[in-house]
């Protein structure tokens, strides 16, 4: 079962997939990026999601509620019908956590840039985020028992996941702190967070791809498609949710970019830390790192169809959110 898997992988010799110096520089940077998230947050912030909970709760839904089930679904029927279950289990629960985490602040940054509705993006963030400590662990205990029944031998350390996402949450609440006291302070570490979230995508593509170049040539393409797939489908599935009970056009674009936009580098961290030893830890990893690679390229894309079709829909129907 899983262990002929990680046999496999070692006997062929495989190139890691996060060095240990990537490791180290992932958590400070995890820890940047949820620093600065926390820092963008206001008490107006709260004050408005009190008076107008709508787009949380639909954000909630569409987090938590459609992302795992695309995740879920894309496994099944990409990885489990072409390839024995036992070959693709690890990449299948790699899948299955990118699709359960929470939204990223990348999210914020195309969210600005397709002129979406930037303080619903910033507050739809940290809504995900601090449900992702309830939320993450149970739809992967939910989808992980549907992929792995109960005597398989993938065993998903929800306790450490847990553990994981409750640390995480220290910078969110130091950076909550600060932008109460310092607004200016508060706004420079926002900007921070956000610019060292597409830093991390940035240093992925310069040296993780280069040496794990013939890694990435011997994937096969369903675990590809598996990877882009997750934030395409994350996307428009949302943004037609949005639009099927008619929120504003600038409401409907940000909840589909949060939606489909993961926090990558978290999933990344989330991994580590809880398979820290396993010898298959490389192939668990391989679609979050796929997926944070590409998911810059999707929402590019992406942007560039909001702004060029969907932003003079804002003068004609009204703000129903």
């Amino acid at each position: 079962m899983i262990e002929s898997v990680i046999l496999a992988a070692e006997a062929v010799n495989e190139p890691t997939v996060v060095t240990p110096f990537e490791e180290a520089l992932l958590g400070g940077l995890v820890f940047v990026i949820m620093f600065g998230l926390g820092a963008g947050l206001t008490p107006r912030d709260f004050r408005l999601a009190i008076k107008r909970p709508w787009g949380l709760i639909i954000g909630w839904v569409t987090q938590f509620g459609f992302m795992p089930l695309i995740s879920y679904l894309l496994v099944v029927l990409l990885l489990f019908q072409f390839f024995p279950v036992d070959d693709v289990a690890l990449i299948a629960l790699g899948a299955l956590l990118m699709g359960s985490v929470p939204a990223g602040t990348t999210s914020n940054i195309f969210t600005y840039f397709s002129k979406g509705n930037l303080a619903l993006s910033v507050i739809m963030t940290a809504n995900s985020t601090l449900w992702a400590i309830i939320m993450t662990p149970l739809v992967i205990w939910i989808y992980g028992r549907a992929l792995f029944p109960p005597g398989s031998d993938v065993e998903i350390p929800t306790r450490n996941i847990i553990l994981t996402l409750t640390i995480l949450l220290i910078p969110v609440v130091l950076g909550m702190i600060i932008r109460r006291f310092s607004a200016n302070t508060g706004a420079i570490l926002e900007l921070m967070g956000g610019f060292f979230g597409l830093f991390f995508i940035v240093f992925l593509m310069a040296t993780w791809v280069p040496r794990n170049w013939e890694l990435l040539t011997s994937t096969n393409w369903q675990t590809y498609l598996v990877a882009v797939g997750l934030g395409l489908f994350g996307i428009t599935i949302a943004y037609l949710f949005a639009k099927a009970i008619r929120l504003h056009p600038m409401n409907a674009r940000t909840v589909a970019l949060e939606t489909g936009i993961q926090n990558g580098p978290l999933a990344i961290a989330i991994i580590m830390v809880t398979f820290r030893g396993n010898p298959g830890i490389d192939q668990i990893l391989l679609i979050p790192a796929l997926y944070s690679l590409f998911i810059v390229i999707v929402s590019t894309f992406v942007t560039f169809f909001f702004r060029r079709a969907n932003v003079a829909e804002e003068q004609k129907i009204p703000n129903l959110l």
